[in-house]
């Protein structure tokens, strides 16, 4: 069975037997809605910065929205030791862009994000069971992504002064993890069609909040995000409900690595953040240059350019059907390459 066949729902919509373009809009319309809310009001407003105390919180709000949609481990089809290298990067990639708005303002936050198409483009050359190879046209289309974040981010340091090189090192170092987390769970939900939405989230969850407890204690953040909380309670209904927002954007794009993969992903997710920023700007009232809107442009030239139809699209076909169908017995270097993900 093709990973395209497997049967899949997003919240009770089932998105098995829909043509392709009606299973982009619902996924892609549950990611903007799910990433409406940003966390830009947390960050700048209720001056609340800790961004591993963040991702901490938001894990045990995953839990119980996943458990009340019926998961169970019963239900499970990999094996724990792939979701405990999956959970590392991926709470380390959370925790430092969490972290990394204590330095950069949002919007500079998550245009150095919009860049990750490139590396997870390249990546997915090299990730066992999928060997990723894209045509011209979506390179240069990651390309003019990537010159147009860099003007904006340019433009944004002259006019904004929370920006610094720490907050820098800190976003870069979530950028790698995220080009390898994308790659990573297509890689799993193509080798193994059986894998569901909330089995990866849920078992990425459960082993990578763990994780944070030890940056929260080396830094002294846990005592520090505690007492904050503590002497404004109401910061956790916010962060809760930023949480369940968050759950429902986690969800589609999960649906939308596993029908699509990960580089026409990391696309959508770059066109919701360019929508944010432009928000940003328009709510919180900050200053916007002609550099900002140079920027912005090639965003969307870069965008406009990765829609384009490809004359020779590369089918999706998992390892285990390529081998099922021509190689019947399977070569000690298959063999190798899989290791990697069970």
């Amino acid at each position: 069975m093709k990973s395209e066949d497997q049967a899949r729902s997003l919240f009770g919509i089932s998105l098995t037997d829909r043509p392709k373009w009606q299973q982009f809009l619902i996924c892609s319309s549950g990611f903007f809605f799910g990433y409406l809310v940003n966390g830009e009001y947390v960050y700048n407003r209720l001056q609340f910065s800790y961004g591993w105390y963040f991702t901490f919180v938001q894990g045990f709000v995953y839990l119980i929205l996943i458990r009340l949609q019926g998961f169970t481990m019963k239900q499970m089809v990999n094996p724990w030791k792939t979701y405990v290298k999956l959970s590392a990067v991926l709470m380390g990639s959370h925790g430092l862009t969490k972290g990394s708005l204590a330095y950069l303002n949002y919007p500079a936050q998550i245009m150095f994000k919009s860049t990750k198409v490139l590396p997870v483009m390249i990546m997915g050359a090299f990730i066992p069971g999928l060997r990723r190879k894209y045509p011209f046209h979506e390179y240069i289309s990651a390309l003019l992504l990537v010159v147009g974040l860099i003007l904006f981010t340019l433009a944004d340091a002259q006019t904004s002064p929370n920006f610094s090189i720490i907050g820098i090192i800190m976003i870069l170092g979530a950028l790698i993890m995220d080009a390898f987390l994308g790659n990573f769970q297509e890689a799993i939900f193509t080798m193994n069609p059986g894998t569901t939405q909330m089995e990866m989230l849920f078992c990425s969850t459960v082993v990578g909040t763990p994780f944070l407890l030890v940056p929260m204690i080396l830094t002294g953040e846990l005592v520090r995000a505690w007492n904050s909380c503590s002497q404004h309670p109401y910061v956790y209904g916010v962060l809760i409900f930023e949480a369940m927002a968050t759950f429902v954007g986690q969800v589609s794009v999960l649906s939308l690595i596993a029908i699509f993969g990960a580089a026409t992903t990391a696309m959508i997710t770059t066109a919701r953040k360019a929508v944010t920023l432009l928000l940003s700007y328009m709510i919180f009232t900050k200053p916007l240059t002609e550099q900002h809107g140079s920027g912005l442009l090639l965003i969307a030239m870069g965008i406009i350019l990765k829609m384009l139809p490809d004359s020779k699209p590369a089918p999706r076909i998992p390892v285990s059907n390529v081998n099922a169908k021509h190689h019947p017995e399977t070569s000690p270097k298959e063999d190798e390459e899989r290791e990697p993900l069970v």
